[in-house]
């Protein structure tokens, strides 16, 4: 994520410019130009890229992991493109607000632009089967394990989702990365997934 001007402060804006439907939301960070192509490093953010607290909605509680930052910005240095793809079922069980998930991606593109780091892409899904009205939408395919997230952003910045690799923290991140047409993926935590010899894709731990 890259640096937040003065305008990207009004956070109770940002919902009507960046939700592309009632339970999507599709944040580009900048105005990232790659060669068409390219493989992506795609990144879960709650138990990746930061600190998974459950339902996080206070920027009080948001931390950083480092591992994952430093990976981050060398994807930056090599040109990689970096696209977080996040569940946010918390919008949906009433637990926050997309203006409240808005400040938070606010403070954490703050925080990784301070460690020279940024996404440039993100995308999160808060559509979930028994969530508030108009967001109780069961098997969304834009929720993972859905592929939905991984393939709006190949489409979006032309990416080669065979060249592109998912790190996530639980198998539904493997299971969209697998469904998706990505090659490989890295779990991380204490996540399992079941390796399957017939379709090509790698787990590593």
């Amino acid at each position: 994520m890259g640096g937040v001007s003065g305008a990207d402060a009004a956070w109770s804006d940002w919902p009507s410019r960046y939700l592309v439907e009632p339970g999507l939301w599709v944040q580009p960070f900048g105005a990232p130009h790659f060669a068409p192509g390219r493989g992506a490093l795609f990144l879960d953010r709650d138990g990746v890229v930061i600190e998974d607290t459950g339902y996080p909605s206070d920027i009080a509680t948001i931390v950083l992991r480092d591992s994952v930052v430093s990976v981050m910005r060398e994807a930056n240095e090599a040109g990689v493109p970096v696209v977080i793809v996040t569940n946010q079922s918390g919008v949906a069980r009433g637990y926050f607000t997309w203006a409240d998930f808005a400040a938070v991606t606010a403070h954490i593109a703050a925080e990784l632009a301070a460690r020279s780091a940024h996404a440039d892409l993100l995308i999160a899904c808060g559509y979930l089967a028994g969530g508030k009205p108009p967001l109780d939408v069961a098997d969304h395919p834009a929720r993972k394990p859905g592929p939905g997230m991984l393939l709006r952003a190949g489409e979006l910045l032309g990416l080669d989702l065979r060249r592109s690799v998912m790190v996530g923290d639980k198998p539904s991140d493997m299971e969209a990365a697998r469904r998706a047409g990505l090659p490989a993926g890295w779990l991380v935590g204490d996540g399992t997934f079941e390796q399957r010899a017939d379709d090509g894709f790698e787990i590593h731990p």
